[in-house]
């Protein structure tokens, strides 16, 4: 075998992927067509969970200062994000190649390799692995790994070769995106609704400015080389009678609104993560964050398989938790694309859902929806708010004095948290001690209505999410962990 996985695809989806199997000890070999990274800023900045995900793994850091909002919007209807438990913020400007800098500089730290200037020709699966064929700067030659993962884009190779059904909506119109140098424009990081179309302005580092500009019954077209910034600056004339053609354009882009998904996250040994399993209108700046998530729920599952102690359907639940996120994401950005880039008909609806707004519940229903913060799995049933949820920060006293849930996530590992010092709990997971840290701390605080009040213990697996818990789980813990941990290693007696 060339590595236990080939991951193909070296964006923010690929890198968090590589990263999560080192952590658990799994080779992995990232193939790259593109010889160097883009530069381009594409994605930018992390939603509230990915804020949180990030955080777990202690990649905050690499990133410097980062700038945090507790605005946001849905379809430019404004949201308070403070009305959400835990973290309410999101950042607002990190460029996405940043992002994949700081990513491919920590997953190759941990041990990834990546091969740029490699590309999928072609691919053929057994019942004992996947035989890739790629073309790089020494000519084609045969790849083999256990498991193959497409993180390669809404234009994935690996989705193709694999015969994924990716079946949804075709785009409808075309939108601009530049990132230009020299130009004095106000914020309008909601997208403003105009007679002829929509723009958008936000502040980049260095100087640089990113507009958005739709222009209403704009045709899609499939480009096989980048706008030029000529289109970009008349349309943003005609909409905003405003002359932007002295800029000096950085990047420069178009998009669609295709919305499409696969129908399985899963052929065999092959598997698809981010825009290769799902494509939509970049509305929130939700795809590259879903595409992270995506691969931290797959990468401790994949890594549990080749490391030979998941139970059976552990790898399943990869599609079955994921394949509804991606349903919603595909909802919620196609109903915020009717908001923000139709004409007069729809500022009625506009107008309803700005007082529906303000309303709390319904700020902090729509906030959490775009934020990620609203997911939740089957991990099976009971009383407690948080079991299939994400663990919310939570700072700790005692054993780890000083530390938290989030640090406790460093390794990747499952966490059994003991807030009420019972043995016989930490007698009865004792026996997965190799593959779930045990601990013994209490909260340092909680805050008044926090679904963590009258909470003793809590199951978090690697990617965050809380498994059971007590009281309130309908299964015991062994149970739980034997469904989300394997059975005990041998000899280890429950």
């Amino acid at each position: 075998m060339d590595a236990a996985v080939i991951v193909v695809g070296a964006g923010p989806a690929g890198l968090v992927l590589a990263g999560e199997l080192r952590l658990a000890g799994v080779e992995v070999l990232v193939i790259e067509r593109l010889v160097e990274r883009t530069g381009e800023s594409r994605g930018l900045g992390f939603t509230a969970r990915t804020l949180e995900v990030f955080d777990q793994r202690g990649l905050l850091s690499r990133f410097g200062e980062i700038e945090t909002s507790t605005q946001g919007h849905f379809g430019g209807i404004p949201l308070d994000f403070s009305l959400l438990e835990g973290t309410g913020k999101a950042a607002k400007t990190v460029p996405q190649s940043v992002t994949e800098e700081k990513l491919e500089e920590w997953a190759t730290e941990l041990g990834a390799v990546i091969r740029r200037g490699h590309e999928l020709l072609s691919l053929d699966q057994d019942d004992d692995g996947v035989a890739v064929e790629v073309r790089g700067p020494d000519g084609v030659h045969t790849l083999r790994a256990d498991y193959l993962v497409g993180c390669d884009g809404g234009r994935s190779a690996v989705r193709k070769a694999a015969g994924f059904d990716f079946p949804g909506t075709p785009a409808t119109l075309e939108m601009f995106l530049a990132d230009v140098k020299g130009l004095d424009l106000e914020p309008r990081m909601i997208g403003e609704s105009l007679p002829g179309g929509m723009v958008m302005v936000g502040k980049l580092p260095g100087g640089v400015t990113r507009i958005i500009a739709n222009e209403f019954g704009t045709p899609p077209r499939r480009r096989d080389t980048p706008p030029r910034y000529e289109e970009v600056a008349d349309v943003w004339k005609r909409l905003t009678g405003t002359d932007i053609s002295h800029g000096e354009p950085q990047w420069v882009s178009s998009f669609g609104d295709a919305a499409r998904q696969v129908t399985e996250y899963r052929r065999g040994r092959v598997l698809l993560a981010g825009d290769a399993a799902h494509v939509h209108l970049p509305a929130g700046g939700q795809g590259m964050n879903t595409s992270v998530q995506d691969s931290v729920n797959l990468g401790w599952k994949l890594a549990a398989v080749v490391n030979g102690w998941a139970g059976p359907g552990l790898l399943d639940s990869y599609h079955s938790e994921r394949h509804p996120v991606g349903e919603r994401l595909l909802m919620n950005t196609r109903a915020q694309g009717m908001l923000l880039l139709s004409g007069p008909e729809v500022h009625p609806l506009r107008e309803v859902l700005r007082e529906l707004t303000a309303y709390e519940e319904v700020n902090r229903h729509l906030a959490a929806m775009v934020s990620g913060l609203e997911i939740g799995y089957d991990v099976g049933g009971g009383s407690h708010a948080l079991l299939g949820r994400r663990m919310p920060h939570l700072a700790l006293v005692g054993e780890h004095g000083g530390s938290s849930s989030t640090e406790l996530l460093r390794p990747a590992r499952g966490v059994l948290l003991d807030l009420d010092d019972n043995p016989r709990l930490r007698q009865r997971a004792a026996p997965w001690a190799a593959r779930v840290d045990i601990v013994t701390a209490a909260p340092a605080a909680v805050p008044e209505g926090s679904a963590l009040r009258g909470t003793s213990a809590l199951l978090i697996r690697p990617d965050g999410h809380v498994a059971w818990a007590a009281p309130g789980s309908h299964h015991d813990l062994p149970m739980a962990l034997t469904r989300w941990f394997g059975r005990p290693p041998v000899g280890r007696r429950v």
